[in-house]
């Protein structure tokens, strides 16, 4: 098990190894300017000065913190709507349409509007996230829960299972796997959402640090803050978030451990 997961992780890495030798061979023999795109040894260059003086880990920690903020509340509001919806037939007509509305504009549509109500800060951008989240885990709530046999509902109804055990023990282990891959989903596009937002919206953040380093022409921070964006990403989902989701969809059989 060791050695195929260290062959996966070095297959998973291959690539980027392959993209990173071209860079620092290309980009030096045909003499591109900087100003157009950075050398390697400038990028590293600025990570370095950026970790020293702390300012890379102030927009590191703001980006991280409004991401975990942002999707905190949105489960807490998308996980028991989406239960609603699909425990009754009636809730789920009735929300359905306007549903089908927001859904498109969830994410960056909502940061114009969200800095009139927020202010430039940490509350527009909480907004952005929240929404990025929320339309997705409440709909594959609603499709968990949906999924979910009417005679598995009906046998704890008849083993004398009430509200709450019905809902502990029987929709939300039945849903939890839907609502994991809608985690993961959402967390995408609030991620993608962060960062636009931050451009606009704030003075600390990954998203603000790109932005500024363009005004500077520093193409060295810019192509930094993009290697940092999408490493955090992959850490996250390939460290915590796949992890669940696959042991999630094991636990509760659909599918079965390699």
């Amino acid at each position: 098990m060791k050695r195929h997961s260290l062959s996966s992780a070095l297959w998973f890495c291959a690539p980027f190894a392959v993209m990173i030798v071209l860079w620092a061979v290309l980009i030096p023999y045909f003499n591109v300017n900087p100003r157009l795109f950075p050398h390697l040894t400038s990028v590293v260059q600025a990570g370095i000065e950026g970790t020293q003086d702390g300012t890379l880990i102030q927009h590191i920690g703001a980006s991280l913190l409004r991401v975990l903020v942002g999707t905190v509340l949105a489960l807490l509001v998308a996980i028991p709507l989406g239960v609603a919806m699909g425990v009754s037939p009636v809730v789920s007509s009735f929300l359905t349409p306007p549903f089908r509305f927001f859904s498109v504009l969830a994410g960056i549509a909502w940061i114009p509007i969200a800095t009139l109500w927020f202010g430039y800060g940490f509350g527009a951008i909480t907004f952005v996230i929240f929404n990025a989240v929320f339309f997705i885990v409440t709909y594959n709530t609603l499709l968990g829960v949906s999924t979910i046999p009417l005679h598995v509902r009906n046998a704890a109804a008849s083993l004398g299972a009430g509200p709450w055990a019905m809902l502990t023990e029987v929709l939300l282990p039945g849903a939890l796997p839907n609502i994991v891959t809608g985690v993961r989903t959402g967390l995408g596009f609030a991620w993608r959402g962060l960062i636009a937002a931050e451009m606009i919206a704030t003075n600390v953040g990954l998203g603000y640090m790109l932005f500024v380093a363009r005004d500077f022409y520093k193409t060295e921070v810019i192509v930094l803050g993009m290697i940092v964006i999408g490493v955090l990403w992959l850490l996250l989902d390939r460290l915590i978030l796949a992890p669940i989701e696959r042991a999630t969809i094991e636990r509760w059989g659909m599918v079965q451990p390699a």
